[in-house]
């Protein structure tokens, strides 16, 4: 029993639970191994609907509410960090701000076919000089007629380099003037003159998920694929942050629900001292620690989904949500390893691709230093 969750939630949550054990599972430690980006996964999740989970289905969505979508995410993390970073990315950074600032003629351009799995698209905020500064981006796009004239760069873009990616939405500085800056959100479609994506490798974490440098020499694109409007840039993107907070709080409670249930599985087979090592009050401690942190930090990400989904303010909670269940991840994988003990550090061993794959939780959308910032001006200081 969940106060949060009816039966249609735990439907779906069977259903990408069944998805993520089947088919991601079998090949999650392969594609690590080999830094593969996987299309026919990616596939199968737009075949399954995960992809526009809560999007209206007029625009070939499903008009499922947000928690539905953190559902997802977080059965996926509980199995495969990099399946389900692509599907958060998709959904909450690249699908989201089409289908909330777009016009009329952008949301039927792009949404179905973004839906639909055959296509991705990606989100360009971090550059050298922009990260947790989100205003420190140099990427310029200046009017020309009746075109956008685009010039700069984008650093760790996740699904802007495969096969199926169809483009990228991009800030950019539209003017500037006695240092202030106007910064505005522009379309950018994969095979235009001068945009190129370049794959990022060696990363020690979502190895199976694509990431991307991104170089932008004297790109026109049409005047209409502005989103939003000029200057909206920071709205735009801040905006889609907090939503996109909620979906790396998913990763972790995934992620660690997941290691949990490896270190729960390791302890009751590993025997030390002539019983199971889950007999030993320093082993189970460590595990009741686990169950306690879970269950807050679900219920910590859940209450953030419910004000979303009910329309109520939700930025503070989302920071809250983000920032918790990143760090218990870290916190829950350590543990998990340390009752795995060597073995953990091998890698037939998934616990030591899930100690890999936590540690960009307190990075990724919003540093661990930057949310205690943001939690603490949202309670007045």
């Amino acid at each position: 029993m969940d106060i949060f969750t009816n039966g249609l939630h735990e439907k779906l949550r069977l259903k990408v639970r069944e998805f993520a054990e089947k088919e991601v599972k079998p090949l999650a430690r392969e594609l690590d191994e080999k830094e593969q980006f996987s299309i026919p996964l990616s596939k199968r999740m737009g075949e399954l609907g995960l992809f526009g989970m809560t999007i209206s289905q007029k625009y070939c969505g499903l008009g499922l509410d947000y928690l539905s979508f953190i559902i997802a995410i977080e059965e996926l993390a509980r199995i495969d960090s990099s399946q389900a970073a692509i599907l958060a990315s998709h959904n909450s950074l690249g699908i989201g701000p089409i289908y909330n600032y777009g016009t009329e003629e952008q949301k039927q351009k792009y949404l179905p076919n973004l839906c639909s799995g055959n296509a991705l698209w990606a989100f360009g905020l971090t550059e050298l000089t922009a990260g947790s500064d989100s205003r420190g981006t140099k990427s310029t796009a200046v009017a020309d007629g009746n075109q956008w004239l685009i010039n700069g760069s984008k650093m760790f873009i996740s699904n802007a380099a495969t096969e199926i990616s169809a483009g990228v939405t991009i800030q950019v500085v539209t003017k500037e003037q006695d240092g202030k800056k106007e910064l505005s959100t522009i379309i950018v479609e994969k095979g235009t003159p001068g945009y190129r994506a370049e794959k990022i490798r060696g990363k020690m974490m979502w190895r199976a998920i694509d990431t991307a440098r991104l170089y932008f020499e004297n790109v026109r694109v049409p005047k209409e694929n502005l989103l939003g409007g000029i200057g909206d840039g920071s709205k735009i993107m801040l905006e889609t942050l907090d939503s996109g907070r909620l979906t790396i709080a998913a990763m972790g409670l995934g992620l660690a629900r997941g290691a949990y249930e490896m270190a729960f599985r390791y302890s009751q087979e590993r025997e030390q001292f002539g019983k199971k090592i889950s007999k030993f009050q320093a082993i189970s401690f460590k595990l009741a620690d686990m169950a306690m942190k879970i269950e807050l930090a679900k219920n910590t990400l859940y209450h953030a989904c419910w004000l979303k989904d009910n329309g109520h303010p939700f930025a503070k909670e989302a920071a809250m949500s983000k920032l918790y269940c990143s760090e218990i991840a870290k916190e829950i994988a350590d543990e998990s390893l340390q009752i795995h003990g060597a073995y953990g550090l091998m890698r037939e061993y998934d616990i030591e691709r899930f100690y890999r794959d936590q540690r960009l939780l307190q990075i990724g959308e919003g540093t661990s230093e930057i949310l205690r910032i943001v939690i603490a001006r949202h309670i007045g200081l």
